[in-house]
């Protein structure tokens, strides 16, 4: 900031003042006045006072926890829901009765089937086209697949949202973990049309997003901005490499990531510190000239990236609410979500198996990899045979 200094010390010898505005003047004439000036004295100019101007307002963030505790929430009641001893026939941790896990080989996760999930509130394609159920585009966001996956999301969250939150408040944040989270169920369902999705890490790559064009927007106010895009698009890279490990919905992340990325140039613009500095300053100070409030990139940056984001959300819902299935306009596509290796595979087919009961003995064959056991239980549901199924189709 440059630091004006109005009284300072006029050259020695005669010099010219003049008076303007004076009460005393009778015309329109400024006159001259000489003035004698004496041997030269050092006088002190009367001190400057300087008043600290705020640019960005800090808020105190409390919306971010608030998300944590309802996801939490919202855990714990899917897991009641869920009641594995009743609904299944293997568990783990039985001795938390209704709120146990689902066998390991189910869900690796420590977590409830998912059937429950689906019956939570799951991002299911099916439902959503056939079934007009839309409302599930929000609320995958809210489900989480088990005690890992919901301490990884959480722990994410309070290290990204937080920060954000007390930079830019509330309403901004709140609005982009929303708007993210369905930008990246809306891509998932567009991609994923076999199995169902849960979790908030499409909300949260799209927080990452709107950190990273947060920074391009405001690329002039930061000191070691090259180093700060470096570090976050590594972090970036990374995270989106884990997403091609089997049952991770990396479209998820992808489509959150973009949604929160061009929404960023929108919510996270910063007027220019000139621009603050003359609204701010002493009126004692008259500025040459005027500082425009936001640079001509930010403004054409805030444009395009609004549009794109009407653009993109609208010609997926549509195509969503016709059925289209995205795999068969792109043939490669599949493997931004998962690689399959010898370690591994990718096959996204729904579970599903035949099942044949003989006194107390139960046959359950998986129509997918062809596997087939005998199980000596009799008087099964429908619920706990599923749950067998999934465990030997997994």
């Amino acid at each position: 900031m440059e630091r004006h200094e109005p009284g300072a010390s006029l050259p020695s010898g005669s010099a010219i003042a003049t008076r303007v505005g004076s009460k005393r003047v009778r015309d329109n004439i400024v006159h001259p006045v000489e003035i004698s000036t004496p041997t030269p004295q050092f006088v002190s100019p009367s001190p400057v006072v300087y008043t600290e101007v705020k640019h960005f307002k800090k808020w105190a963030s409390w919306l971010i926890p608030v998300f944590v505790i309802a996801n939490v929430v919202m855990f714990v009641i899917t897991m009641g829901v869920n009641d594995c001893p009743k609904n299944s026939v293997f568990c783990i941790a039985r001795f938390l009765g209704r709120f146990s896990f689902q066998r390991f080989k189910e869900n690796p996760l420590l977590g409830p089937s998912s059937t429950t999930l689906r019956n939570m509130g799951a991002l299911d394609v099916n439902k959503v086209v056939h079934g007009h159920q839309g409302w599930r585009l929000l609320t995958c966001n809210w489900l989480h697949a088990g005690v890992f996956h919901l301490l990884a999301n959480m722990l994410s969250l309070l290290i990204i949202g937080i920060r954000l939150e007390q930079e830019f408040g509330f309403v901004k944040i709140g609005l982009l973990y929303v708007i993210s989270g369905f930008g990246g169920s809306l891509l998932s369902a567009l991609f994923i049309q076999y199995n169902i999705s849960v979790g908030a890490s499409g909300a949260l790559f799209g927080l990452l997003g709107a950190m990273l064009s947060e920074l391009i927007t405001n690329w002039s106010m930061y000191a070691n901005k090259v180093s700060a895009f470096i570090v976050l698009i590594l972090i970036i890279i990374i995270n989106l490499a884990v997403g091609i490990l089997p049952h991770v919905d990396n479209f998820a992340h992808i489509g959150g990531f973009l949604a929160g990325f061009f929404m960023g140039f929108v919510f996270l613009i910063r007027p220019q510190f000139g621009w603050y500095t003359q609204r701010y300053n002493s009126h004692g100070y008259i500025s040459a000239a005027t500082e425009s409030k936001f640079k001509t990139y930010q403004r054409v940056l805030w444009f395009v990236s609004l549009f794109l984001v009407i653009v993109g959300y609208t010609v997926g819902l549509v195509l969503l609410l016709r059925g289209v299935d995205a795999n068969e306009h792109c043939s490669w596509c599949h493997y931004l979500s998962c690689v399959p290796t010898a370690k591994w595979s990718c096959n996204a087919q729904p579970k599903t198996c035949l099942s044949t009961e003989t006194g107390n003995q139960l046959n359950v064959t998986c129509t997918s990899n062809g596997k087939s056991n005998i199980y000596m239980l009799s008087g099964l549901t429908d619920r706990q045979i599923q749950s067998l199924c999934s465990q030997l189709c997994t």
